[in-house]
This record gives structure tokens, sequence and C-alpha cells, in this order.
């Protein structure tokens, strides 16, 4: 869910799904950036410099398979690596990987590693570190959102120090797609360690990506220095600072100051204040694109009154999706009824959002026992109003707004609902990790495979894990299930159907929108490529020229 959201796949989702189905998706992808003056010549590739970016949210563990937040992942990422990733067309290549070969029977995959590979602590990187890394998600005692992908398969071995072999018992659709969510980990570091209590998630021994970890302040920034060896080619950027700053209009006064290379903007921001401020129109570029993710309104469905159908029904009848999108938007997003994102072959097309109808909401709840005495205010069941607490991330403006407008039009109906925020990692150790919350405003963000076991199906709900609202319906385990049984795009497609209908019925969530990802980058920035992917599928290699490194920024 991108919490700023937790990922699924975040990684596997990042949760983040069908890796044959990207050439046939729709997908939308538009960049706005303000106008450049010409580059000169000498702007070419450079090392040096520092890029300074903001994070409403501080990371909370560093060890890829037990993290489940984005915050800890865009670091994480940064320093261990998966055998495979998606590229800026959405498609699977190698990463750690070379090659690799699926079976005839399509229970078996060969991945060859790429020649030479070293931790940064000079060790190889060998398939002994992948038979590890497997083993260790696989065993009893570590709680990994991702873990089950992972007991699919039966049997793994080291060929030889660059090959390495998985078996599984049964097709496993995803099987693939599930190896660029695995970032590796160095055997000889994590061996004999207690993955789930260790310094390694703060302060990590070895790594391999483009970047290591300089330095951590809680709460304040985080510091990675480039890999003068990484495998994949010159890592540019010499340093890079992620400043923790849970305030949006404070990210904006630092970046109207100049103090930060680049930010997420609100849409107030994208559309108002960025054109009316002459410094950000000529010194940075800003972009717009419908990334992997969504926001809903989610319930803890072990908790009262959402174990009653007709509530969750009456709650998705009674917001405006669209106000949420014009008000909270600046319509720079799009409505939607299911988990996936709007204009891929994934979206079952015969679901449209629930129509906004006050009238109809206020039938339910008097069907569910909920009504409203003479003289009350709220309605109620027994002598007990129906109220509860929307919990949401304290920094992120567009789902505080999302919560007031929700809470003024649940208010008509007479439901009393309170708004919590609190910190990013204060929020997920002590709130979703623990189930202690009423409903949440969160969001999800997906990889391009379809594959959302992990946040649907009922075997998902323990501790750590991504079905966090505790949902379970047998006909969406069984969807989730035989999807995975089959290669065959339009079978899964029904089961994937099957699945976002019944989920429709339920209403465990209520689907909100998708937003525009709205990034602003400072020009200095250079090698920045739009695609389907987004923008920050080549960031390892981003670089400032020689000319602008003078003028970076100096972190305070």
């Amino acid at each position: 869910m991108d919490c700023r959201s937790i990922s699924t796949k975040l990684i596997i989702i990042v949760v983040l799904f069908a890796f044959t189905a990207c050439s046939n998706e729709k997908t939308t992808n538009t960049s706005q950036t303000t106008p450049t003056e010409a580059e000169p010549t000498s702007y070419q590739p450079a090392h040096g410099g520092r890029l300074i970016d903001a994070s409403i949210g501080d990371a909370t563990n560093l060890i890829p398979m037990i993290a489940s937040d984005a915050s800890s992942h865009d670091i994480a990422g940064q320093l261990y690596l998966p055998l495979l990733k998606y590229d800026k067309n959405l498609n699977l290549v190698g990463q750690l990987a070379e090659s690799w070969e699926i079976s005839e029977d399509k229970l078996s995959i060969i991945f060859k590693l790429k020649p030479n590979l070293k931790w940064s602590d000079g060790e190889p990187l060998t398939s002994d570190d992948l038979v590890f890394t497997l083993q260790l998600i696989q065993d009893d005692k570590t709680q990994s959102p991702y873990k089950s992908d992972y007991m699919k398969v039966i049997s793994a071995k080291a060929i030889d120090q660059r090959t390495f072999e998985v078996r599984y018992k049964e097709i496993f659709s995803p099987a693939l797609a599930t190896w660029a969510s695995l970032a590796i980990l160095p055997k000889h570091v994590f061996k004999d360690v207690n993955i789930m209590d260790t310094d390694l998630s703060r302060h990590p021994k070895a790594s391999i990506g483009p970047y290591f970890l300089k330095d951590w302040q809680t709460q304040q920034s985080i510091t990675m220095t480039a890999n003068p060896n990484y495998f994949a080619g010159d890592v540019w950027i010499d340093e890079r600072i992620t400043r923790i700053i849970p305030d949006p209009a404070t990210q904006f006064l630092e970046l109207s100051a100049g103090k930060i290379d680049m930010a997420n903007l609100t849409p107030t921001q994208y559309t108002r204040l960025f054109d009316n401020n002459q410094r950000l129109k000529h010194e940075y570029n800003r972009y717009k694109y419908l990334g992997f993710s969504y926001t809903y309104l989610g319930f803890n469905l072990t908790r009262k009154p959402f174990d009653d159908v007709r509530v969750r029904q009456a709650l998705a009848y009674a917001i405006d999706r669209q106000e949420l999108v014009d008000g909270v938007l600046l319509g720079l997003g799009e409505v939607l009824a299911t988990p996936y994102k709007p204009g891929t072959r994934w979206v079952n097309q015969s679901i449209k959002p629930r129509p906004f109808s006050l009238q109809h909401a206020q039938t339910l709840l008097t069907e569910a026992g909920w009504t409203k005495k003479e003289g009350q205010d709220y309605v109620s069941k027994n002598g007990k109003p129906l109220s509860f607490t929307i919990l949401t991330n304290n920094g992120n403006k567009k789902r505080a707004d999302t919560a007031t407008i929700i809470q003024q039009r649940l208010k008509s109906i007479g439901i009393q609902v309170n708004i919590r925020l609190v910190e990013w990692s204060a929020f997920i150790e002590n709130f979703i990790n623990k189930r202690d919350f009423d409903a949440v405003i969160l969001g999800w963000s997906l990889s391009p495979d379809p594959d959302q076991f992990n946040i649907w199906h009922s075997s998902q709900t323990g501790e750590r894990q991504f079905n966090f609202l505790s949902y379970s319906n047998p006909k969406v385990d069984e969807a989730l299930e035989q999807a995975r049984l089959t290669f065959d795009l339009d079978q899964q497609k029904q089961w994937y159907d099957i699945m976002q209908q019944e989920i429709h019925n339920d209403v465990p969530v209520v689907f909100l929108y998708a937003g525009y990802s709205l990034p602003a980058i400072h020009k200095r920035i250079q090698g920045i490529e739009v695609a389907p992917a987004g923008i920050g599928h080549n960031s390892e290699f981003w670089y400032i020229p020689k000319l602008l490194q003078k003028t970076s920024i100096t972190a305070e």
C-alpha cells in the first residue's frame, strides 16, 4: 500500500503484477513540462553533484522482504536488487540475471546470473545467495507479506556459481514476475541472523545496488552515496539525500526556495501555485502521468458496524467520488470502481462506481437497523450511535481532504465520523500491523502483473500480511487461485472479472480514485525519460552536467 502506499508486490506490487500483457494495455501517460532554454552541448553526463528530494514519511526497515511500505522500498531498492525488473515499457528484463529459461512443462525456471557480480564488501554474489534468500523468505520465522508467492517453490538449487534453478509443484502464472520482486540478500551477512530483529534493517553491511547507505537520521534525512563499481553502468550523481518533510506545504516552500531538487506536487500546487511562481517555472520541470496506484477507504471487517455488508454498501452510495476527483484532485485523476489501473485490460468493464445517492444510503442503513430517533443528530442501533474513526497518514493532504469531505457527506445521513492523522512509520507499525483501526484511507501501488492474491485472499490476513482488512470470500479465493494456474490471458481475465465483481458486491473497500503523479524536478537533473513505467525507471542513471554541479543545493 503506498501509504505513501504500502506496496503489495511493491514490489510485487513494488507489489509491483502479468508480464505478457503489458503490450496490450492502453496506458495513459502524458507529461507536462515548463519551457526550457536550449541546452548547451556540454550538458553531457558527468560524475558528481547531489540530488535532494523529499518524502512525507521516513523509512521503517531496509530489508526488502519484510518492509511493507513505499518509503522503505524507495531506499532499500537502491541497495538490494532482484533477478528481474520491469523496463520503461513494462516488459520484464534481466537485472541480476543475464538470462532465464522456462521449462516446457512451465514448472521450472533456470536463471543465469550476470558475470562478476560482487557485493559492496567485495564478496561475490552467487547462486548460493539466491537459494539462501528464497529459503529465508520461506522460513516460518520470517513474517513477510510476500511469503505466499515463494511458498509455491518446491525445490531450489545452485547448479553452479552463476546458475540457479527453481521448480514449482503446479503451474504458477505469476512465477516469473515474482522474481522481479524478491531482492537478493548476501548469505555471508544474513546467515544465522534473526531477520525480524536485526540492526541490519538500519545498517546494511553489504549491498549491490546503485547506491550505498551513508547516513540515516530518523525523521530527518537519509543519505546515500553512489556505488563506483555498479555492475549496470555509471552512477553519475554522487549523493542522493531524502529529506523527511511530512507537510506538503513545507515541501513546496522548500522547493520554491531552491532547497530541494525534487518533490511530488499536490493538485493545487501543480495547477495554481507552480504557475504563479516564476522561480519554479524557470528552474523546474513538472510532469503528469497516471501510475499504477489508487486511493481507497477500507474497513476493518472484524469490527462493528463493518461486519454488515449493508452498512458498507450504504457508505459506498454516500460518497461522491466525482466530488473527490474535482475537489481534492482538481480533476487530475480518475474515478474507479475496481482495483486495477483505469484503461488496462484487467479492469472489469461491466462494473461501474455506485452512483452517489444519499437516499439509497439511508434506505440501506434503515434495513440494517440504524435509524434516527426524534431529536437525534445521528442514526443509532440498540442505543448506540453509528460512529467510527477514519485513520490516515499525516502529511498527505489529499487523503486528509478526502477524509474531511467523506466526513461531511456521512454526517448528512446521520453517521458520526472522526478523523485521525498519524505519522507514517507509527501508522504502519502501531495501527496497520496491529489491526488497530476502524477504517483507513490509504493507497495501493501495484505492479503491471494482475495477480493480487496478497491483498484479497483470505489466507493473507496474518501478522504483517497485506489483507489487513480481514476480507474473506471463498469465490474471491477460488478466482485468485485459478488465475494463477493458467498462462492463458483470456482465462485469467475471466477469473479476475469474477474477483472484481465479488469485491464490488462485498464492499470491503470503497474504491475512490486514481490520481496522477505530479513530480517537479530541477532542470539541472538530466537523463529523465517519460515512459509507460513513469519517470523513475532509470533514476539511477540521471545526471547533473558538470556546468550545473556548482549550483547544486547544499543540504541543511
